[in-house]
């Protein structure tokens, strides 16, 4: 497990994330990147845990997303099943966990203060905090995808199930963009990952 996990994580995360797979009895899956999820925690019927977690060459990404996943397999074993997924049981279970690893050895010293940010109230998921997607975005290798909130207004963009959109104006956080196709308006994050049309 720790060859697995050495190839996905910081190093210095490696033995720490084990202990709690270990103690946990989490049977750890790394599965090829899903658009829809980073990750997903699963009670299966023999009553072991599942963890599924993409693999990224992100040891950042990937190392949130891990941690993310056992908080919900302890936060349900601490507060039982009918808590909310993603409520104030699952976020103190979360922060809890993490703070161990909210170290400049593990992360580089420019993600620890969006990070500390982000934990103060952790999100249903890391992307939609737009300011660390964002900065975590840097580590991930080259790619021919553009951040939504660094293309100029009007841009013709296509998402990767193929669909077109213009850029417009930004309301509030997301900004509204036009499908080319149909006409209709749709939100988008401002750090979502696009390719530019031509």
């Amino acid at each position: 497990m720790n060859r697995v996990l050495e190839r996905y994580l910081p190093h210095s995360a490696v033995t720490p994330c084990f202990d709690l797979i270990r103690t946990h009895r989490v049977h750890l899956k790394v599965v090829n990147e899903r658009m829809t999820r980073h990750g997903d925690y699963r009670l299966l019927p023999d009553g072991s845990h599942q963890i599924t977690v993409n693999a990224t060459p992100n040891p950042y990404r990937f190392l949130i997303t891990l941690i993310h996943e056992i908080a919900h397999l302890v936060a349900f074993e601490s507060y039982g099943r009918r808590i909310k997924p993603h409520g104030r049981e699952w976020k103190h279970t979360f922060q809890h966990l993490m703070l161990p690893f909210l170290r400049p050895e593990i992360f580089p010293t420019s993600l620890l203060p969006l990070l500390a940010k982000h934990f103060r109230n952790p999100k249903a998921s890391s992307s939609t905090d737009a300011h660390l997607a964002i900065a975590l975005k840097e580590f991930d290798p080259p790619s021919d995808q553009s951040i939504l909130i660094e293309l100029p207004q009007g841009t013709v963009f296509r998402l990767k199930n193929g669909r077109t959109f213009k850029k417009g104006q930004r309301k509030v956080k997301r900004f509204q963009c036009v499908e080319i196709g149909s006409g209709r308006l749709y939100l988008f994050q401002p750090n979502a990952e696009v390719e530019v049309v031509k």
